[in-house]
């Protein structure tokens, strides 16, 4: 007898044998035992799933002669005609190749004929190719068919079957088998069998199978005919590796071995997408279960190794090259393309900057882990060298770190400059201070030249780095000192912040919380969005933490603290004769007429010789 493969030798029998599939085994066993079986199926799922065989199980069940508890006893003559390809009640079509309008008639033609068994079973694999004409000629049939024939079609694309099939059928979807369950399957049929295959030989084949039966079996056959495992090396790890390690020489030479080895280059492609997909999954904490436990733990290194970031633009880089491959003129060179961008890390996408990001993650983590301090992102306590006033690109807050002593305005404060909240600000002074540098009484400036900065007055190790005061504490916050200094505030932050807080204004002072004004809920609701960043600003200037309050104008101002503030300094009394000035000679304006006049009066006078009309009662 000639040899005959492991996956037809070892197909399933009856319904406990199919393996991985309980949901759709004990969904038929109990409609056989029970006589209440569909006149149509729809099996759909992965290749090597056992779609076939348990359309065939189903046919045993259906005419067998001893059936027991939905189970067919394989004993029977009906049975066992079944299993020979003998039977006259199990009908098999292929729709790949009988998809044509005739095929479909003729198959309907011998439908209504009767058979030897109780029940006709006819099993149409692949019926999503069935053509347009055929599959509307089967309508009629698969939904009204005689009482003792049951339809049962195959697919492994069911989003190609159309709706109106789909919705004559009962549906059923099979899924990819566990690892664990296809390795004790494995071993029973090595020993069954009488094979000689080791531990890599069963890890081989689980890893070829992916998942499905068939592919499994295929795989183990081919290690027994052989003696061993394949020579081959797992080019989809050793290219993911390569990006994952950014060396572009190690994945060319990687692809160069594979296609030395026979392999195509869109065969290397879809094997390297397939580990980038396994590595995906298990960075995403996914089960693969369809996956051997040294294929999990391989998946499960490169997704900490490369990170979802890059993971993900390996996939969409790799996938597009196996587009372009359809087009180009050597397939190879789209995927050598792809993985040398990858590799390399030079891109100025999304996915390149975040895979940079991520690495630079990872060595900050790894600085952090060793004992070595954090980098710090705030600027230096004392300046590098003594100047009269900061850099411009230094905001106004840097005076009063190198004095934090002068921090509390004098009580002597100037008057506050009402704020013009719809006019544009004030351009900001070229070289920002501090406003205590701003109040210096003159005749001390010239009597005695300025203090110079801390760090000029000694070597460079004099000046501690705790030179900066920490934004907890300070002389308390006044009104008048932050409306003066406002336009200030704006200058020392970016634009975005400026553009918004220049909406408003402040309005109050309750110990560390300051109160910000505005004329509307817009201009309320967008300062919101970046209150932090002039929190920030304002700690940074008067040397306390500060937060922020948001009301429109006229509303209450909040409660006062548990601690009530100082008091703030007096304001100097509003000058009225300037004010008085700025109005001009009062009899110089011209008086208005005391005559009201209505709306038609204006209308009559607009348009001379106008007729009012009475309106009609």
């Amino acid at each position: 007898m000639a040899h005959q493969s492991l996956y037809r030798r070892y197909r399933s029998r009856n319904f406990e044998e199919i393996r991985g599939q309980s949901h759709v085994t004990n969904a038929l066993r109990a409609a056989v035992r029970d006589g209440r079986q569909s006149h149509a199926y729809l099996f759909s799922g992965p290749r090597g799933t056992g779609k076939t065989s348990t359309a065939r199980v189903l046919a045993k069940a259906l005419n067998c002669e001893n059936l027991q508890e939905g189970e067919p006893c394989t004993e029977c003559e009906s049975c066992l005609a079944i299993e020979q390809g003998t039977s006259f009640d199990l009908h098999e079509l292929d729709a790949a190749s009988n998809n044509k309008v005739d095929d479909i008639r003729d198959l309907i033609a011998k439908v209504a004929l009767g058979s030897p068994g109780r029940t006709k079973v006819y099993i149409l694999d692949e019926v999503h190719m069935l053509s347009s004409g055929a599959e509307n000629a089967l309508l009629k049939t698969l939904e009204e068919p005689p009482a003792h024939v049951v339809f049962v079609l195959a697919t492994t694309e069911p989003h190609k079957v159309v709706e109106t099939i789909r919705s004559r059928t009962q549906p059923f979807e099979f899924r990819l088998l566990p690892s664990d369950d296809l390795d004790s399957h494995l071993r029973w049929v090595i020993q069954d069998a009488g094979l000689d295959v080791d531990d890599d030989g069963i890890e081989y084949a689980l890893r070829r199978g992916g998942g499905s039966a068939r592919d499994t079996l295929s795989a183990l056959d081919l290690v027994a005919a052989t003696g061993g495992v394949p020579s081959e090396s797992d080019v989809g790890t050793d290219l993911a590796k390569a990006i994952g390690a950014g060396d572009a020489a190690a994945g060319i030479a990687a692809i160069q071995r594979a296609l030395e080895s026979g392999r195509e280059p869109r065969v290397i492609g879809e094997t390297t997408l397939d580990t980038l997909r396994s590595a995906f999954l298990a960075s995403m904490g996914a089960p693969l279960d369809q996956l051997s436990e040294r294929a999990q733990d391989t998946a499960t290194s490169l997704g900490a190794e490369l990170g979802p970031a890059t993971i993900t633009r390996s996939l969409e880089t790799i996938g597009q090259a196996l587009v372009e491959m359809r087009q180009a003129p050597d397939p190879r060179v789209p995927l050598e393309v792809a993985v040398l961008t990858l590799a390399r890390r030079d891109g100025a996408d999304t996915a390149a900057l975040m895979q940079r990001i991520e690495a630079l993650e990872a060595r900050l983590a790894a600085f952090e882990a060793g004992g070595g301090p954090a980098p710090q992102a705030a600027a230096p306590a004392v300046a590098p060298a003594p100047a009269p006033a900061p850099a411009p690109e230094q905001p106004a807050a840097a005076a009063v770190t190198e004095q934090p002593q002068q921090a509390a305005p004098p009580a002597t404060a100037p008057a506050p400059r009402p704020q013009r909240r719809s006019a544009p600000p004030r351009p900001a002074p070229s070289t920002p201070t501090a406003a205590p540098v701003e109040q210096a009484p003159p005749q001390q400036a010239h009597s005695q030249p300025a203090p110079e900065p801390a760090a000029a007055q000694g070597p460079p190790q004099a000046a501690p780095p705790q030179a900066a005061p920490a934004p907890t504490g300070g002389a308390p916050l006044v009104l008048a000192t932050l409306q003066g200094d406002f336009d200030e505030l704006l200058a020392s932050v970016s634009q975005k912040v400026r553009s918004k807080f220049r909406l408003g204004g402040v309005t109050a002072v309750n110990g560390s919380t300051v109160v910000f004004g505005f004329p509307n809920q817009f201009g309320m609701e967008r300062c919101n969005e970046v209150k932090s960043d002039m929190e920030a600003a304002i700690s940074q200037r008067y040397g306390q933490a500060v937060t922020i309050e948001l009301q429109l104008d006229g509303s209450p101002p909040p409660p006062a603290p548990s601690t009530p503030p100082e008091a703030p300094a007096p304001t100097a009394p509003v000058d009225t004769e300037a004010e008085a000035a700025e109005v001009g000679d009062v009899s110089e304006l011209a008086d208005a007429s005391d005559a009201a006049t209505s709306g038609i009066d204006r209308l009559t006078e607009a348009f001379p010789g106008a007729e009012i009309v009475e309106p009609r009662e």
